[in-house]
């Protein structure tokens, strides 16, 4: 890219995602004026029904919010870097235990209302087919469902002839939707685990021979997999039920299906497994199942799904589908900073770079803005510190040497305590405990 097409009064940002809209927004309140490109209202995605600016698709669930967990310190963190996206997810909540659910629809047009109205963003909607047609600087965002001109126009881009693995691929499945009134309250029942007091979840009990049953008909049932994606292998997060009853028929038990911890309020009795289905909007008119993406065909999902206790009667307001996705090979072919080898004006963003997961590829859109903006104003770029979530998030997508794979914010990526052997739950607990208190003072110092 010739220097000009460089115009630093102006950022363009490709995609209207979630980490796209984070990182216009961020830029816009640094002062910067922010042109957001967005396809969707021209164009459409495998998976997207609405225009809508930050509009969810596999989960209404933006993960952990305890403040003992790794997904809660990464929020932690950016609450203090004043994330648009978490602000308008607490705004939008709906109950969901220890995990930060929303409304979709509240959640997508308040991020889309904070877009449009504000005076540095500009909004322009048409599909960007190469990356040549956009002035620098640039921040693609696109995510998973690129467009395949413009995910050509990428892979070109950062080609080399000793290595090919410009682009990866695997497998997101979205899980159904049932409407509320469907549901059978009489066999189903609100508990949380361990009498959190919470009680946001509706359990579906399963006794041994329901569980065998259900497990059977779902390994048997017909499925949606074109053979051109028979090799593509799906995110550990997020996998559709069959494959895991295809690791074995207990796999569900010990995942989304596990009794522990539920108990029936009534007479206290531990079921042998459980699907809980968590509430999808404000009115409570509708719950998803909870770990059940699936790529069986629309019929087999309701007659397989219908064998579920409290669920013989279920009316599904939408169905499961899967769909492939897409993402860099960040170590080999972006900077530390997710920019282009050869083009320091042209940088990625969100779940594309190795992310995984809403409110992860959220937080690259984040750190991605700030970066952008330390280089606009002349400074060198500063990385969030590697003892917090953000830079130990960071690393992961930029420092793996051999395998990589979609990764979502875990204990594991944080640096290790030195001389601290952990063999007890207790001292696994002290250990991320300390995790924590490291990663938040050295945020703050970062940010001060």
């Amino acid at each position: 890219m010739s220097n000009t097409n460089l115009d630093k009064r102006t950022v363009h940002v490709v995609g209207g995602g979630l980490a796209g809209s984070e990182c216009a927004w961020q830029l816009a309140e640094m002062g910067h004026n922010v042109v957001l490109i967005e396809m969707r209202g021209t164009a459409t995605s495998p998976a997207h029904k609405t225009s809508h600016f930050a509009e969810l698709v596999c989960s209404n669930s933006l993960g952990s919010q305890t403040d003992y967990s790794a997904p809660g310190q990464l929020k932690w963190e950016a609450d203090k870097l004043n994330s648009l996206i978490l602000r308008a997810a607490r705004e939008s909540n709906v109950p969901a235990g220890m995990a930060l659910g929303v409304d979709r629809e509240l959640f997508a047009t308040a991020v889309t209302h904070a877009i449009t109205t504000h005076p540095r963003i500009q909004v322009e909607r048409r599909l960007i087919t190469s990356i040549d047609e956009i002035p620098r600087p640039t921040v693609i965002a696109t995510g998973p469902l690129t467009h395949e001109s413009l995910a050509a126009s990428i892979r070109d881009h950062l080609a080399s002839p000793s290595d090919t693995s410009d682009f990866l691929y695997f497998f997101d499945a979205i899980a159904p939707v049932i409407d509320a009134d469907t549901i059978d309250t009489s066999i189903a029942f609100k508990a949380d685990r361990f009498d959190r007091g919470t009680k946001d979840y509706v359990n579906c009990p399963l006794s041994k021979e329901q569980y065998f049953a259900l497990i059977e008909a779902i390994a048997s049932a017909r499925k949606v997999e074109p053979k051109e994606f028979e090799k593509t292998p799906y995110f550990e997060g997020c996998m559709p039920i069959e494959a895991m009853v295809d690791r074995g028929p207990l796999t569900p038990k010990f995942g989304p299906m596990s009794p522990n911890g539920i108990r029936h309020p009534e007479t206290g009795k531990k079921p042998f497994a459980v699907v809980q289905l968590r509430q999808e909007n404000r009115e409570a008119t509708a719950y998803n199942m909870v770990g059940f993406q699936t790529k069986m065909t629309y019929g087999e999902q309701q007659r397989v799904f219908r064998m579920i206790p409290g669920l013989e009667n279920a009316e599904f307001l939408k169905l499961g589908s899967i769909h492939r996705n897409l993402y860099i090979h960040s170590p080999r072919k972006l900077t530390r900073v997710l920019s282009s080898p050869r083009d320091p004006w042209l940088y990625f963003a969100g779940q594309m770079t190795g992310v995984e997961g809403y409110f992860d590829s959220t937080c690259i859109g984040l750190l991605v803005a700030r970066f952008l903006n330390d280089q606009l104003n002349g400074r060198e770029i500063s990385l969030p510190p590697r003892l917090s979530a953000l830079g130990s998030l960071l690393n992961a997508i930029t420092e793996a040497k051999d395998e990589f794979q979609p990764t979502n914010i875990n204990f594991g990526l944080f640096p290790l305590i030195e001389g601290m052997n952990v063999r007890t739950q207790a001292e696994r607990e002290k250990k991320r405990e300390l995790q924590i208190t490291r990663a938040k003072s050295a945020l703050l110092t970062w940010l001060g």
